[in-house]
């Protein structure tokens, strides 16, 4: 019994899944970046996005060139990982960071903070810059990781556009600072430059959330906008390091859109700032 046709842009469309499919296989198989269990509509939007930008006829012959040209790679993993941030990005957040979290970290003599998936940094400076402002900074070491070499490389040199750094100041001031945001960096030839000081601390990374382990105890896990482009497999498994990740009651943040309502480890955390996404492990 023969098959029923297939139109030309189902057939099309089929073809690039598979095509797809063979890139992220590739992908893992070659340089050990694993991105085959992502969420499918975003991997697809990033690589035809990848395909068009980068001037190829198709995904397979973009996999060519990334397979067999290792200078390709950051190319492709700039489309492939997420790189849009602000620092004190979402004020709200950091405003419950400051009134409900830095009370119990005070308790500690020395603290171990991760931001996870960091992208280029604007996150990591934001609770540089918070913890300083609370008089934590020198008992604190920062963990800032990512898969995005490029990522981490620029998140370690903290140079950004000026004109960006007229929404720095506003989220700064609205997440209750402390200070003047203009203290932390200076100004020259169009970018701002967050002093070198406030990587004294800082650990730089690259670690995936997808295939790497737990690798010290935290007090503080800050993940966001990381786990919404996840399948709920893999989300699963992130939040499973996280959990394994926190000290007793240590605290995990979340992004806007992201939950651990459907987690199968919900019931390993309460919810310290329910609307903030700040969640409490559960002594136990």
């Amino acid at each position: 019994m023969s098959e029923e046709p297939v139109s030309g842009g189902l057939l099309s469309e089929r073809v690039e899944d598979i095509e797809i499919h063979l890139l992220l296989e590739g992908l893992y198989r070659r340089y050990h970046y694993d991105f085959r269990n992502y969420a499918q509509a975003s991997i697809k939007r990033r690589l035809r996005q990848a395909r068009e930008q980068l001037g190829y006829r198709s995904i397979s012959d973009l996999q060519h060139d990334v397979l067999h040209d290792p200078d390709m790679l950051p190319r492709l993993l700039s489309y492939l990982t997420v790189q849009v941030s602000e620092v004190f990005r979402d004020p709200s957040y950091f405003k419950a960071i400051r009134e409900k979290v830095i009370p119990h970290l005070r308790t500690y003599p020395s603290l171990r903070i991760w931001i996870a998936g960091c992208s280029t940094g604007e996150e990591l400076y934001s609770f540089v810059i918070l913890f300083r402002e609370e008089g934590l900074e020198q008992r604190t070491l920062f963990y800032a990781t990512d898969i995005n070499q490029d990522a981490l490389a620029k998140a370690e040199a903290g140079i950004y556009d000026l004109e960006r750094f007229k929404l720095f100041t506003e989220n700064h001031r609205k997440s209750g600072g402390k200070s003047s945001l203009s203290d932390y960096y200076t100004a020259a030839y169009g970018k701002g430059a967050f002093d070198k000081s406030l990587r004294n601390r800082v650990v730089f990374s690259d670690h995936s959330l997808v295939t790497d382990a737990v690798f010290a105890e935290m007090h503080l896990i800050s993940c966001r906008n990381v786990l919404i482009y996840f399948d709920r497999p893999l989300q699963d498994r992130a939040v499973g390091l996280f959990k394994d990740s926190l000290a007793r009651k240590g605290f995990l943040g979340l992004g806007s859109k992201e939950s651990l309502r459907f987690s199968e480890h919900a019931g390993s955390f309460s919810e310290l700032a329910p609307g903030d996404k700040i969640y409490q492990r559960l002594d136990r």
